[in-house]
């Protein structure tokens, strides 16, 4: 039995994924399967950079806006849901193109990683969002690199659900979550895809783009935004670059301004 064909375009922030993803759909009737952790949330539509209806200039976009904002979503959630999409796009006779930047999601998905029973600690979860909002990213990094280093140095400080999960794993199981995956690698990916990676050589021109798309995110309302997820800080959709970066600003902390910096930085 032949496997599904699927297109993933991934990269970093401000690349142009979104855009090249729509074209490549256009081009071999593709639809487009969101691969962004934070764009299944509805009204987070400014912080997490979701395609406007113009941008996805009439293709089908999957796996966007289908949660309120304070529902947990897990990576096996995604997975399956991801999986069914998949399906359904290839038995309609079209290409399922994925976009996004969550990289985790990506690889899980395409490559057949068995998610195994890993354990949950929703307490000592909240105790590490508390520490990540006192402490910062870099505090969570710390604590990794003592128990997984293999995992650290592929994750970076500011993705904060990512280093939670991985201190979960380890604090309920006792084994690093490098090695959970280690372990569940097939020896065969179930998808065969076609990996279009974007990056940029000159990193300045990237953060151009960065530093004009958070000015743009400002004015278009990234703010009352941040303000509604800071009143629910321990719902995972708080987490997301963009909005919690503006939170020591609710706090009476740091400045407006040194906040959007902080956000451009991340």
């Amino acid at each position: 039995m032949s496997k599904i064909a699927v297109i993933a375009v991934v990269g970093p922030t401000a690349s142009g994924k979104t855009k090249l993803g729509v074209e490549i759909a256009k081009a071999v009737s593709g639809e487009v399967v969101s691969c962004d952790s934070m764009q299944i949330y509805k009204t987070m539509d400014v912080a997490t950079a979701k395609p406007t209806p113009e941008e996805m200039e009439g293709v089908p976009h999957h796996l966007v806006d289908i949660l309120p904002p304070e529902t947990p979503f897990s990576l096996a959630e995604y997975v399956r849901l991801a999986s069914e999409t998949i399906a359904d796009i290839h038995a309609r006779g079209h290409v399922p193109v994925l976009v996004g930047g969550t990289g985790l999601y990506a690889d899980t998905l395409l490559q057949g990683i068995q998610l195994c029973d890993q354990g949950e600690d929703p307490v000592y979860r909240e105790k590490l969002a508390a520490v990540a909002a006192a402490e910062g990213g870099e505090k969570l990094m710390e604590m990794l690199m003592e128990c997984d280093p293999a995992y650290a140095a592929g994750v970076h400080a500011n993705n904060i659900p990512r280093l939670i999960r991985a201190l979960e794993v380890y604090h309920t199981t006792g084994v690093p979550l490098s090695e959970h995956i280690r372990r569940s690698r097939p020896e065969s990916a179930p998808y065969d895809t076609f990996w279009l990676g974007l990056r940029f050589h000159d990193r300045s021109k990237l953060y151009d783009r960065i530093n004009l798309r958070v000015d743009q995110m400002m004015e278009n309302g990234l703010l009352d935004e941040a303000k509604a997820a800071y009143e629910t800080r321990m719902s995972t959709a708080a987490q997301a670059i963009g909005c919690k970066e503006l939170f020591p600003y609710f706090d009476g902390e740091k400045t407006l301004e040194e906040c959007v910096a902080t956000l451009k930085q991340s």
